[in-house]
Protein backbone atom coordinates (compact mmCIF):
# COMPACT_ATOMS: atom_id res chain seq x y z
CA UNK A 1 0.00 0.00 0.00
CA UNK A 2 1.49 3.50 -0.99
CA UNK A 3 1.57 6.39 1.75
CA UNK A 4 -1.45 7.97 -0.50
CA UNK A 5 -3.51 5.60 1.75
CA UNK A 6 -2.90 5.93 5.67
CA UNK A 7 -3.25 2.76 7.32
CA UNK A 8 -3.26 2.65 11.66
CA UNK A 9 -4.62 0.12 13.99
CA UNK A 10 -5.58 0.97 17.09
CA UNK A 11 -7.04 -1.84 19.20
CA UNK A 12 -9.29 -3.62 16.72
CA UNK A 13 -10.06 -0.50 15.00
CA UNK A 14 -8.34 0.11 11.74
CA UNK A 15 -8.31 4.07 10.64
CA UNK A 16 -7.90 4.29 6.35
CA UNK A 17 -7.11 7.38 5.59
CA UNK A 18 -7.07 9.08 2.37
CA UNK A 19 -4.05 11.17 1.84
CA UNK A 20 -3.26 13.50 -0.25
CA UNK A 21 -3.98 16.44 1.78
CA UNK A 22 -2.67 19.05 -1.18
CA UNK A 23 -4.87 18.10 -3.45
CA UNK A 24 -8.27 17.75 -0.68
CA UNK A 25 -7.83 14.21 -1.47
CA UNK A 26 -9.13 14.23 -4.70
CA UNK A 27 -8.91 10.80 -6.23
CA UNK A 28 -6.46 9.16 -8.69
CA UNK A 29 -6.94 5.67 -9.84
CA UNK A 30 -4.02 4.39 -7.57
CA UNK A 31 -5.71 6.96 -4.42
CA UNK A 32 -9.34 4.94 -5.20
CA UNK A 33 -8.10 1.53 -5.65
CA UNK A 34 -5.73 2.05 -2.82
CA UNK A 35 -8.96 2.58 -0.79
CA UNK A 36 -10.98 -0.36 -2.16
CA UNK A 37 -8.05 -2.65 -1.50
CA UNK A 38 -7.48 -1.00 2.66
CA UNK A 39 -11.30 -1.90 2.95
CA UNK A 40 -11.23 -5.51 1.45
CA UNK A 41 -7.94 -6.29 3.52
CA UNK A 42 -9.76 -4.97 6.43
CA UNK A 43 -12.82 -7.14 5.92
CA UNK A 44 -10.19 -10.21 5.59
CA UNK A 45 -8.11 -9.54 9.31
CA UNK A 46 -9.65 -11.25 12.36
CA UNK A 47 -8.21 -8.43 14.83
CA UNK A 48 -10.18 -5.86 13.03
CA UNK A 49 -13.91 -5.28 14.01
CA UNK A 50 -14.90 -1.39 13.15
CA UNK A 51 -13.20 0.33 10.21
CA UNK A 52 -12.65 4.20 10.34
CA UNK A 53 -12.50 5.73 6.86
CA UNK A 54 -11.67 9.51 6.98
CA UNK A 55 -9.14 11.64 4.79
CA UNK A 56 -6.23 13.66 5.78
CA UNK A 57 -6.10 17.13 6.37
CA UNK A 58 -9.27 19.69 6.19
CA UNK A 59 -11.14 17.66 3.23
CA UNK A 60 -12.63 14.21 3.34
CA UNK A 61 -12.52 13.89 -0.76
CA UNK A 62 -12.95 16.33 -3.36
CA UNK A 63 -14.16 14.19 -6.10
CA UNK A 64 -11.97 13.12 -8.72
CA UNK A 65 -9.16 14.56 -9.72
CA UNK A 66 -9.53 16.92 -13.03
CA UNK A 67 -5.85 17.22 -12.35
CA UNK A 68 -4.51 14.36 -14.03
CA UNK A 69 -5.01 12.41 -16.96
CA UNK A 70 -8.05 11.06 -18.65
CA UNK A 71 -6.99 7.76 -17.44
CA UNK A 72 -7.98 8.47 -13.93
CA UNK A 73 -11.51 8.46 -14.92
CA UNK A 74 -13.94 5.64 -14.67
CA UNK A 75 -15.74 6.90 -17.78
CA UNK A 76 -12.53 6.16 -20.06
CA UNK A 77 -12.00 3.51 -22.00
CA UNK A 78 -9.02 1.85 -20.33
CA UNK A 79 -11.32 1.65 -17.20
CA UNK A 80 -14.16 0.28 -18.81
CA UNK A 81 -12.28 -2.17 -20.51
CA UNK A 82 -10.58 -3.09 -17.43
CA UNK A 83 -13.92 -3.36 -15.05
CA UNK A 84 -17.28 -2.24 -16.42
CA UNK A 85 -18.43 -0.89 -13.00
CA UNK A 86 -14.56 0.57 -11.95
CA UNK A 87 -13.60 2.04 -8.64
CA UNK A 88 -16.77 4.91 -8.73
CA UNK A 89 -18.72 1.62 -8.37
CA UNK A 90 -16.13 -0.60 -5.78
CA UNK A 91 -16.65 1.77 -3.45
CA UNK A 92 -19.92 0.87 -2.54
CA UNK A 93 -19.38 -2.79 -3.29
CA UNK A 94 -16.48 -3.40 -0.94
CA UNK A 95 -18.02 -1.68 1.30
CA UNK A 96 -21.62 -2.67 1.62
CA UNK A 97 -21.26 -6.11 -0.08
CA UNK A 98 -17.51 -7.29 0.61
CA UNK A 99 -17.01 -6.37 4.13
CA UNK A 100 -19.16 -7.09 6.66
CA UNK A 101 -17.89 -5.33 9.27
CA UNK A 102 -19.12 -1.91 10.48
CA UNK A 103 -17.61 1.21 8.43
CA UNK A 104 -17.69 4.49 9.95
CA UNK A 105 -17.13 7.56 8.02
CA UNK A 106 -15.16 10.14 9.20
CA UNK A 107 -16.59 13.10 7.02
CA UNK A 108 -13.80 15.59 8.26
CA UNK A 109 -14.15 18.19 5.51
CA UNK A 110 -15.34 18.52 1.66
CA UNK A 111 -16.73 15.80 0.36
CA UNK A 112 -17.64 16.29 -3.42
CA UNK A 113 -18.71 14.17 -6.40
CA UNK A 114 -17.18 10.76 -6.16
CA UNK A 115 -16.32 11.88 -2.62
CA UNK A 116 -19.66 11.99 -1.90
CA UNK A 117 -20.37 8.53 -3.47
CA UNK A 118 -17.55 7.60 -1.11
CA UNK A 119 -18.59 8.85 2.07
CA UNK A 120 -22.38 7.79 1.12
CA UNK A 121 -21.23 4.49 1.26
CA UNK A 122 -19.80 3.71 4.17
CA UNK A 123 -22.32 1.96 7.36
CA UNK A 124 -22.60 5.34 9.33
CA UNK A 125 -21.34 8.93 9.35
CA UNK A 126 -19.68 11.34 11.57
CA UNK A 127 -19.18 14.58 10.09
CA UNK A 128 -17.43 17.97 11.08
CA UNK A 129 -19.35 21.22 11.64
CA UNK A 130 -17.93 22.45 8.84
CA UNK A 131 -17.83 20.22 6.19
CA UNK A 132 -19.87 20.31 2.54
CA UNK A 133 -21.16 17.88 1.24
CA UNK A 134 -22.09 18.36 -2.82
CA UNK A 135 -23.17 16.17 -5.56
CA UNK A 136 -21.84 18.38 -8.18
CA UNK A 137 -22.81 16.46 -11.09
CA UNK A 138 -25.51 18.92 -13.11
CA UNK A 139 -22.84 21.64 -12.76
CA UNK A 140 -20.70 19.60 -14.99
CA UNK A 141 -23.08 18.42 -17.15
CA UNK A 142 -23.11 14.35 -15.53
CA UNK A 143 -25.29 12.31 -13.32
CA UNK A 144 -25.32 10.65 -10.65
CA UNK A 145 -22.52 7.91 -9.98
CA UNK A 146 -20.48 5.67 -6.90
CA UNK A 147 -23.45 4.43 -5.66
CA UNK A 148 -25.44 7.90 -5.23
CA UNK A 149 -28.75 6.71 -6.65
CA UNK A 150 -29.25 3.84 -4.05
CA UNK A 151 -27.34 5.56 -0.97
CA UNK A 152 -28.35 9.09 -1.27
CA UNK A 153 -32.91 7.97 -1.55
CA UNK A 154 -31.95 5.44 1.34
CA UNK A 155 -30.61 7.82 3.67
CA UNK A 156 -32.77 11.04 2.63
CA UNK A 157 -36.22 9.84 0.38
CA UNK A 158 -36.71 10.19 -2.43
CA UNK A 159 -37.64 13.56 -3.18
CA UNK A 160 -34.94 14.73 -0.96
CA UNK A 161 -32.05 13.35 -2.73
CA UNK A 162 -33.95 14.78 -5.96
CA UNK A 163 -33.89 18.00 -4.85
CA UNK A 164 -30.06 17.90 -3.34
CA UNK A 165 -28.86 17.08 -6.46
CA UNK A 166 -31.23 18.68 -9.11
CA UNK A 167 -30.38 21.86 -7.41
CA UNK A 168 -26.57 21.12 -6.90
CA UNK A 169 -27.16 22.13 -3.36
CA UNK A 170 -24.30 22.84 -0.68
CA UNK A 171 -25.28 21.41 2.62
CA UNK A 172 -23.16 21.79 5.81
CA UNK A 173 -22.84 19.70 9.06
CA UNK A 174 -25.66 20.17 10.88
CA UNK A 175 -28.25 20.32 8.03
CA UNK A 176 -26.74 17.03 7.04
CA UNK A 177 -27.46 15.56 9.88
CA UNK A 178 -30.88 16.98 9.72
CA UNK A 179 -31.31 15.29 6.15
CA UNK A 180 -29.95 11.81 6.79
CA UNK A 181 -26.59 12.04 5.29
CA UNK A 182 -24.80 11.72 8.76
CA UNK A 183 -25.61 10.45 12.20
CA UNK A 184 -23.40 13.43 14.23
CA UNK A 185 -22.13 16.16 13.82
CA UNK A 186 -18.62 17.01 15.59
CA UNK A 187 -16.89 20.20 16.45
CA UNK A 188 -13.95 20.64 14.37
CA UNK A 189 -11.35 20.36 16.90
CA UNK A 190 -12.70 17.36 18.64
CA UNK A 191 -13.51 15.43 15.44
CA UNK A 192 -10.76 13.04 15.23
CA UNK A 193 -11.13 12.46 18.66
CA UNK A 194 -14.41 11.93 18.78
CA UNK A 195 -14.24 9.14 15.48
CA UNK A 196 -11.58 7.47 17.23
CA UNK A 197 -13.77 7.06 20.48
CA UNK A 198 -16.55 6.29 18.32
CA UNK A 199 -15.31 3.06 16.45
CA UNK A 200 -14.08 2.25 20.20
CA UNK A 201 -17.36 2.45 21.92
CA UNK A 202 -18.67 0.35 19.17
CA UNK A 203 -15.65 -2.54 19.68
CA UNK A 204 -17.28 -2.97 22.75
CA UNK A 205 -19.80 -5.20 21.45
CA UNK A 206 -19.37 -8.88 20.18
CA UNK A 207 -17.91 -8.44 16.26
CA UNK A 208 -20.01 -11.49 15.52
CA UNK A 209 -23.15 -9.51 16.24
CA UNK A 210 -21.87 -6.45 14.47
CA UNK A 211 -21.08 -8.68 11.17
CA UNK A 212 -24.67 -10.20 10.84
CA UNK A 213 -26.56 -6.81 11.56
CA UNK A 214 -24.94 -5.36 9.30
CA UNK A 215 -25.33 -8.27 6.60
CA UNK A 216 -28.83 -8.54 7.67
CA UNK A 217 -29.14 -4.86 7.13
CA UNK A 218 -27.62 -4.60 3.84
CA UNK A 219 -29.77 -7.78 2.23
CA UNK A 220 -32.86 -5.56 2.94
CA UNK A 221 -31.87 -3.13 1.10
CA UNK A 222 -31.26 -4.61 -1.58
CA UNK A 223 -34.75 -4.30 -3.68
CA UNK A 224 -32.70 -4.15 -6.29
CA UNK A 225 -29.34 -5.67 -7.95
CA UNK A 226 -26.67 -3.54 -6.62
CA UNK A 227 -23.99 -4.35 -9.55
CA UNK A 228 -27.02 -4.13 -12.24
CA UNK A 229 -27.83 -0.53 -10.64
CA UNK A 230 -23.92 0.87 -10.56
CA UNK A 231 -23.82 -0.28 -14.02
CA UNK A 232 -26.66 1.79 -15.10
CA UNK A 233 -25.23 4.56 -13.67
CA UNK A 234 -22.47 4.55 -15.04
CA UNK A 235 -24.01 4.02 -18.36
CA UNK A 236 -26.41 7.37 -17.66
CA UNK A 237 -22.84 9.26 -16.70
CA UNK A 238 -21.10 8.00 -20.15
CA UNK A 239 -23.95 9.30 -21.90
CA UNK A 240 -24.26 12.45 -20.19
CA UNK A 241 -20.56 13.19 -20.95
CA UNK A 242 -20.47 12.50 -24.30
CA UNK A 243 -22.94 15.82 -25.08
CA UNK A 244 -22.07 18.67 -26.46
CA UNK A 245 -23.90 20.12 -23.18
CA UNK A 246 -21.59 18.46 -21.00
CA UNK A 247 -18.64 19.97 -22.90
CA UNK A 248 -20.35 23.68 -22.34
CA UNK A 249 -20.62 22.66 -18.36
CA UNK A 250 -17.15 22.11 -17.99
CA UNK A 251 -16.23 25.08 -19.67
CA UNK A 252 -17.76 27.38 -18.00
CA UNK A 253 -17.13 25.72 -14.65
CA UNK A 254 -13.41 25.98 -15.77
CA UNK A 255 -14.08 30.40 -16.54
CA UNK A 256 -16.30 30.56 -13.58
CA UNK A 257 -18.95 31.30 -15.63
CA UNK A 258 -22.72 30.40 -16.56
CA UNK A 259 -23.15 28.06 -18.72
CA UNK A 260 -25.46 28.10 -21.79
CA UNK A 261 -27.14 24.95 -23.05
CA UNK A 262 -28.37 23.86 -26.29
CA UNK A 263 -30.40 19.92 -25.18
CA UNK A 264 -27.94 17.96 -27.31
Amino acid sequence: MTDIVKISDAGHVRTIALNRPEKKNALSDALAWGVIAAVEDAARTDDVWVVALTGSGDAFCSGLDLSGSERSSPLSRQSAQLDDISWVGNFLLAIRKRCDKPVVGGINGVAVGAGLGLAMATDVRLISRSAKLMAGYTRIGGSPDGGLTITLPQAMGYEQALRFMMENRTVLGEEAVALGMAGEVVDDAQFADRLAAYCEELCHWSPITLRLLKRGMVKSLETSDMEQQLRYELSNIRIAFSSEDAQEARKAFFEKRQPVFKGR
